[in-house]
């Protein structure tokens, strides 16, 4: 508002003075260019005499001015007025001399005995180079006075309702800009506390809006970065009750056992029975460790795997071998079988073993009086492997859950079948280190499928659609 006030004023103060000198410049030629065609009248009258005077009269009614003429001395000698108060007097000497050299007088005359603030031209009075004396013509200023001081007024009323618009503009721009900026407080203050469920809503495309825009970008990944610590800390506990579970069934049964002999409470002929019991338990907590150091390691990228050109054929009959007495325990039988010429897969030898081995163990864990199937078929760019079985199935709803760590989907069944919940965690995690990709199909009573598929020596892994 101030800049405003300041800069109408300067330019209203400028205006009033540039208009004023025009006002001035314009009102002084006209009165020259009167006055030399007075002179043009006159110039035949050598002195002055009632004719002359009559014509003066005629243009001081004409031009609305007042009309002087003096002689070659200063004297006036003729007015333009009925009263002739002021011939006989004296015109300033300097005037005088300017007037006789034939020069026009421009400047603001005095004369003696002249009270009111006149603007006054003085002209040559003669013909040709024959000069009798000097012609005057004065106005008053006082309507050029009232000009100005009107304009001035107009611009003092422009000013004031500059500054009233100038504050209805600041206020409206001052309430545009602090309220988003009172929004963006508000909402940043809730993220400094941990609340990142708020958002601005700025519809502006100016700065403040791409600045809210920017605040609930970084609020969203905020979001997303607090739920995913938030996840991981719920995974690491449900982790750390997982394994406090795991291991404390087996070693609770082991100290109950193992008391038992201690205090002499068991029969000799039934301790074998309970030491392959401790036995076993140990061997059971020993699988849980290695799987859970296994797991570890892949997570944290620690796992280097020594790929060659592997048989997949050979690796599986290895695995159905290793199997098939326990598998004949429950009646099951394990196939093996494989297309001829096919290719060697890209993939670390053990690890390979080890990835069969999880599925067929939890094949035969779930089948009984059935039958297990590995197969491998040769497709663009990779192998696929297919570990089949008659079992149980796995419920839809399980068969997203059955790759996290310590999920068993024979919860609420059988005892017997006793495992870690790793195995097919770490499946999944050595897959994806392949570079390969796993999937699973079941049905509940009919069995189920897992897909694996591997890269081949000579090419990178491309997507199929066959299935076994």
């Amino acid at each position: 508002m101030l800049t405003v006030l300041l800069g109408l004023c300067a330019v209203g103060l400028l205006l009033s003075f540039w208009t004023k000198d025009y006002i001035v410049d314009t009102q002084r030629e006209e009165l020259l260019r009167k006055a030399k065609r007075v002179n043009l009248t006159i110039q035949n009258f050598q002195q002055s005499d009632e004719r002359m005077k009559d014509l003066l009269i005629f243009f001081d009614q004409s031009f609305d001015t007042r009309i002087w003429t003096f002689d070659r001395s200063g004297r006036i000698v003729a007015t333009s007025s009925k009263d002739e108060v002021y011939i006989g007097k004296s015109v300033e000497p300097s005037i005088v001399r300017k007037v006789l050299q034939g020069e026009d007088a421009t400047l603001n005359l005095q004369f003696e005995g002249l009270k009111e603030t006149m603007l006054s031209v003085a002209v040559p009075w003669g013909k040709d180079d024959v000069v009798y004396g000097g012609i005057v013509l004065h106005a008053p200023v006082v309507g050029m006075n009232q000009t100005i001081t009107s304009m001035r007024e107009t611009i003092l009323w422009v000013t004031l309702l500059g500054m009233m618009l100038s504050a209805a503009i600041a206020s409206y721009l001052s309430w545009s800009i602090s309220r988003p900026l009172r929004e963006i407080d508000k909402v940043a203050s809730k993220i400094g506390l941990g609340d990142y469920g708020e958002r601005i809503n700025i519809p502006s495309k100016d700065e403040i809006g791409d600045l809210a825009a920017t605040i609930n970008q970084m609020a969203e990944k905020l979001e997303k970065i607090d739920y995913e610590k938030r996840k991981l800390e719920q995974i690491r506990q449900d982790f750390l009750a997982n394994v406090s579970h795991e291991l404390r069934t087996p070693l609770t049964a082991m100290q109950g056992f193992l008391e038992a002999l201690q205090d002499d409470l068991i029969d000799h002929a039934a301790k074998p029975r309970y030491y392959d019991i401790i036995y076993k338990e140990t061997l059971h907590m020993n699988r849980l460790v290695d799987d859970i150091m296994d797991l570890i390691k892949l997570e944290n990228n620690e796992i280097t795997l020594a790929r060659s050109p592997v048989d997949v054929y050979r690796v599986m009959s290895h695995v159905a071998s290793t199997f098939e007495p326990e598998a004949a325990e429950k009646n099951t039988v394990i196939e093996v079988s494989a297309e001829e010429e096919l290719p060697k897969a890209y993939a670390d030898p053990d690890r390979l073993e080890q990835i069969l081995k999880n599925l067929v163990k939890n094949a035969v864990k779930f089948t009984e009086d059935g039958r297990i199937s590995l197969k491998a078929r040769s497709e663009p760019g990779f192998i696929q492997l297919c570990v089949s079985d008659t079992g149980i199935g796995i419920s839809p709803d399980d068969q997203e859950m059955i790759w996290e760590r310590f999920f068993k989907v024979d919860r609420g069944r059988s005892k017997k079948n006793r495992g870690t919940g790793l195995g097919l965690a770490i499946v999944r995690e050595l897959v994806d280190l392949h570079g390969g990709t796993i999937s699973v199909r079941s049905e509940i009573g009919k069995g189920t499928v897992f897909e694996l598929r591997l890269p081949t020596i000579h090419t990178a892994l491309e997507g199929g659609n066959s299935s076994c």
